[in-house]
C-alpha cells in the first residue's frame, strides 16, 4: 500500500503548531492597524513564543504579511534574517537589523540616501549609516507606506519630561537638539568654534524665538517671496525642508535634491532639481523655494546655478547674513 506521505507530514506539523503555538492567531499582537509590530512577552498567546530565535518553527515566510504586499516580497526574498527589523528581538539577544532592506541596492529610495553626508551622530567625520543608527529615530515603525510622526519616529520627552505627542516633525528634531532638556544619556556637546550659539544645542531657541523660519513667523501670514502659489508657509519651515538626514552631498546635511525634501515643493517644481552648497554659497539650495520676482532686486533673474532663478545674490557667502539665530532681518 502506497503511504501518503507529503499529507502525514502536513498533519503531524498542524498538531505541532496547535501544541507549541497555543491561540497564537487569536492573541496575535501584532499588526499594522494598531501601528504596532514590535512582539512583546505575551508573544504566542501566552508568551510560549517568546524568547524563540527560530522564527519559521511556527511561522512559514509563504504564508505570512499576505496582507502587505509591500513587506511580504522582500521576507520573502532576504528570508527570517527581516524579522527582528521590524519585530523586535522577541526577548533574545538577536541584533535588530534594518539596512538589509533598507540600502541603496535594494530599497534605494526608501529612503533616499546617496551622499557623503548622513546623520550618523558625530560632528568628527561622515560614515555609513548602521542599524543602530536607523533605532535611534525608527524604533518602532509600522512600515505601512505612511508616515505618521507618533508611530514612525521614536518616543522622546518633551521639556516637562513626559511623551507627549510631537507637534511638527521639528518637534522631533528639537527634542534632542536643545541646551537644557536631552535626552538621558545623550549629550550634544557645543563645538567651540561657535561658542554659545553652535546650532546644535542652540537651534530650539532660535526656531522658536529668532529664525523666521521658526515658529516666530506663525500667524504673520505667507511669505510671499516664494515660488508657486501651492508652496508658501504660514508657520514654521520644518527641519526636515532643508536638513537630509539619510544622505546629502551637501555639508552641515543641507538638502542637495529636491526628491529628499518638503512634499508641498514637489508639487509646485515641474521636475527634480539639484542643489549644491559650497564655499557658504546656498545660493542652489535657497532658490529652490525663493523666487523674487521685483525687478529691481539685484540678480534675481540670474541663474543660481541649478537651472533657477529668484535669489538676490547667486556669487557670494550667504551666510555672512543667514544663519540659524542671527539677530539680523531675523536669522533665516
Amino acid at each position: 500500500m502506497k503511504t501518503n506521505t507529503h499529507g502525514l507530514t502536513v498533519w503531524l506539523c498542524l498538531v505541532w503548531l496547535a501544541a507549541v503555538c497555543p491561540s497564537m492567531a487569536a492573541a496575535y499582537t501584532v499588526s499594522t492597524v494598531t501601528g504596532n509590530l514590535l512582539l512583546t512577552p505575551k508573544h504566542g498567546g501566552d508568551g510560549t513564543a517568546w524568547g524563540r530565535t527560530n522564527c519559521v518553527s511556527c511561522h512559514f515566510l509563504q504564508n505570512i504579511h499576505k496582507k502587505a504586499p509591500n513587506i511580504r516580497n522582500w521576507v520573502l526574498y532576504k528570508g527570517t534574517a527581516t524579522c527582528t527589523g521590524c519585530h523586535g528581538t522577541n526577548g533574545t539577544n538577536a541584533p535588530r537589523r534594518c539596512i538589509i532592506c533598507h540600502n541603496t541596492v535594494d530599497l534605494a529610495t526608501s529612503p533616499r540616501q546617496s551622499g557623503a553626508h548622513k546623520h550618523d551622530f558625530s560632528v568628527e567625520k561622515d560614515r555609513p549609516l548602521g542599524d543602530g543608527d536607523c533605532l535611534t529615530c525608527h524604533v518602532k515603525p509600522d512600515m505601512d507606506g505612511r508616515f505618521e510622526r507618533d508611530v514612525d519616529l521614536t518616543a522622546i520627552r518633551d521639556a516637562a519630561g513626559s511623551f507627549a505627542p510631537y507637534t511638527s516633525d521639528s518637534d522631533f528634531c528639537l527634542r534632542c537638539h536643545n541646551r537644557n532638556h536631552q535626552p538621558a544619556g545623550v549629550r550634544i556637546k557645543s563645538r567651540p568654534s561657535y561658542g554659545l550659539n553652535d546650532p546644535l544645542v542652540a537651534i530650539e531657541d532660535d526656531y522658536t524665538q529668532i529664525d523666521r523660519h521658526g515658529w516666530v513667523n506663525g500667524g504673520t501670514g505667507p511669505y510671499p517671496g516664494l515660488r508657486g502659489k501651492k508652496f508658501h508657509y504660514a508657520d514654521e519651515v520644518a527641519c526636515t525642508d532643508c536638513h537630509v538626514m539619510h544622505g546629502t552631498r551637501n555639508p552641515k546635511l543641507i538638502l542637495d535634491d529636491t526628491r529628499k525634501g518638503s512634499n508641498r515643493l514637489l508639487k509646485t517644481l515641474p521636475k527634480p532639481y539639484k542643489a549644491r552648497v559650497h564655499d557658504g554659497n546656498y545660493a542652489e539650495f535657497c532658490v529652490l523655494c525663493h523666487r523674487m520676482e521685483d525687478p529691481s532686486v539685484e540678480e534675481g533673474a540670474y541663474d543660481a546655478g541649478n537651472g533657477l532663478s529668484g535669489v538676490h545674490d547667486v556669487t557670494s557667502d550667504c551666510s555672512q547674513c543667514h544663519t540659524h539665530g542671527e539677530p539680523v532681518k531675523g536669522g533665516l
